[in-house]
Formats: C-alpha cells, structure tokens, sequence
C-alpha cells in the first residue's frame, strides 16, 4: 500500500531513503538522529558538514553508506514551543520537502520517522496527525511511491480524538458482552450438571433396591419380540427418499445456472467508481490501494480483494453501511460484532468516518491489518 505504519527500527529498513530527524548543523545528536549516524558510519557525518547545515523544514540528502537504505534524506523539525508558533505548518514541511526530493530523485520507497516527537517535544498524537495528513495528501499526487510510517513500538506514539474514544468504548463494550455470554453459558451449564446429579441421586435408592425385594410376578427386563402388526386400513404411507438426480440422470443445466450469477466484486466496484464521479486514479488513491493492485481489479472480473482492500474501496467511495455491506459481500465477507477490526470498520461505515488513513492510525494501535493493499 503506498502509505504504512509499522513498527521497525529504521535503520534496517531496506527501501531507497530513511528520513533522519536531524538538528540543524547537520551534525548528529540523540535519538533516531544519533542511531542513523551509529549504523551509518562516520562517513555519514562526513557528507552532512559538507551540506553546510539544514534549514527547519528542509531536506537535504546523502548517501547511506553502511545503512541497508541506499540514501538518507536529513530534514529539519520545529521545536514544540505549545502549539501557537507555527509548528504545524513548519512540521509538514518537512514532510513535504522531503517527499518532493524524494520523488524528484526516482526513489520509490521512503521511510520516515515521527519527526519532532522525541527531543523536541512535539506531542505525539499531533505529531502523528500532521505526519498521516501530509503523506496522504502528497500521494493523492504522486505516482508509485511507497511511504513508511516507522514507529519503534506501540507504546512510542499516542493516538487522541473522538473516534478513538468511541471506538475504544465499543470494544471495550463487545468484550464485556462477550465474557458475560461466556460467564452466562457456564452457569447453565454447571446448573444444568447439578440438576443431573440431583436427579441421580434420587434414583439412587430405588436403583439399589435389593433383588429379593421385587415383586415375583414382575416383567421380565428385556420383552420378548413382538410380531409385526398388520397395517391398518388408510396408514399413511413412509415418505418417499429423494431421487438421487445424478443416478437418474435428470441434471440441471449448469451452464444456465452459472450464468445467473450477479456481479463480482470487480463489477460493482468500478461500477461504483462511475457513479461517483471519481477517477479510477483518485480512487485507488483515496483507497490507499497501490495502482498494480488496481490494475488486476480491473483486468480481472473474478478477482478476489483481501478484506482490508475491499473495506479500503468502500471508505474511499464513502458507501452507506447498507452499499458497504453488499460491497464487502460480492468479496465473501462480512462485519462481526465481536472482532476489533470489524467493529471499527462498522463505527467507521455507521457514522461517515471515510479517511482511510485516520482509519489505519485507530487500527494499528489494536494491531489489526491496514486498510489498503
């Protein structure tokens, strides 16, 4: 998918450019800056005091030297100063600076830090929004480019806002549902195994009657075989088994059969895509789809998405939780109510929440696959 938030050590990322959140004389220092320059080499810091320093927001790039990355391209962040000092628009500079060099220079896969989220102060929810906001809207314009998002763990960025908050509460919410089923069906059952061994124990004494006890004259165990009776007048008839249709060779045409089949997946999806008025490229885009992904959508009628594709599609067409439905359904899936990834695909669908890449922030922090493909 063209823009990814993982979780990796940036110094092995093998891609054509890692990002280095450098300080501006270039000249190396603490965090991702001081582990790029350690796997580096000292031929990386080398290179940078030959760059005469960097300016906030903008990029210069070098050679990666021992880095399994070809390149590294060094930009410059704003420190957190409480928001009102233009440290938005100066943090998505960078973003931008870097990604318009990077294209500029052919590389096809940039991997990028959370830039001014350490030493710098930048809260880290904020730092993550403009991140997302800026790499997506670049790619909406560039062409087969792949983005990673590289955090070092979970743990190392926060994610904020009213549709985490919701979605948090309705997972917490189906997993209490769903223990209370489990708690619920362990009582009957263990009410249903005491009422067995209380009824047991009631047959218990009559079960260990003595033999000498019972009556001389009673039944024997076991009856004798009885003879069959004769049928009475007007007795219904034992149903009929049902033909075995390949054994009296009264087959349907399957050729017919197959033919009735509704559109795939493929048909309703650029279907879709023409009534909205979109371009194919803009929405695969919005999609977060990569075009050669696209392109086997296209060509072939029966493909089949992976569910995060196909949930990736749906947003970007901005689908009614009904169309979403039948769109997920043409790819042989549906949305439970007790899976994480579910639940927020259907919050997602039920209340307008259509940008995929918000989306992937709320899913990669409960580890569930991305939307894109």
């Amino acid at each position: 998918m063209p823009l990814q938030i993982i979780r990796e050590d940036i110094t092995k990322m093998k891609v054509d450019a890692i990002v280095n959140a450098a300080n501006p004389r270039l000249s190396g220092g603490g965090g991702v800056d001081g582990m790029i320059h350690a796997a580096a080499g000292p031929q990386l810091l080398e290179a940078c005091r030959a760059l005469g320093g960097c300016k906030v927001g903008e990029a210069k790039v070098t050679p990666g030297f021992r880095l399994p990355a070809k390149y590294v391209i060094h930009t410059v962040g704003p420190v957190w100063q409480g928001g009102d000092a233009g440290e938005a628009e100066q943090l998505a500079a960078c973003y931008r600076s870097t990604l318009t060099l990077a294209q500029g220079a052919g590389f096809a896969s940039v991997a990028f830090p959370l830039i001014s989220s350490g030493a710098y102060g930048y809260p880290k929810a904020e730092a993550l929004r403009v991140a997302v906001e800026t790499i997506a809207a670049f790619l909406l314009t560039a062409e087969d480019m792949t983005v990673y998002l590289v955090v070092f763990s979970r743990e190392a960025y926060e994610v904020s806002g009213k549709l985490f908050s919701d979605v948090k509460s309705l997972i917490d919410d189906a997993y209490a549902r769903e223990h209370e089923d489990r708690r619920n069906r362990r009582s009957a059952l263990r009410e249903s195994v005491l009422a067995d061994e209380a009824a047991g124990f009631k047959a218990a004494p009559a079960a260990a009657m003595p033999r000498e006890a019972a009556l001389p004259d009673m039944a024997p165990a076991v009856p004798p075989p009885m003879a069959s009776a004769p049928k009475a007048a007007g007795h219904a008839p034992r149903p009929q088994k049902k033909q075995n249709l390949f054994a009296t060779g009264q087959l349907p045409n399957w050729d017919e059969l197959v033919r009735r089949t509704d559109e795939g997946f493929s048909g309703m999806l650029l279907r879709k895509i023409d009534e909205s008025g979109m371009t194919d490229a803009a929405c695969y885009k919005k999609a977060n789809i990569d075009r050669r992904v696209f392109s086997k959508i296209r060509s072939n009628p029966d493909y089949k998405p992976s569910k995060p594709t196909a949930c990736a599609f749906a947003l970007a067409l901005e689908l009614s939780p009904k169309e979403a439905e039948e769109l997920l359904t043409k790819a042989g899936f549906a949305l439970s109510p007790s899976q994480p990834f579910d639940i927020i695909l259907r919050y997602c669908f039920e209340h307008g929440v259509y940008n995929v890449f918000e989306v992937n922030e709320v899913l990669f922090h409960y580890d569930q696959p991305l939307l894109g493909g």
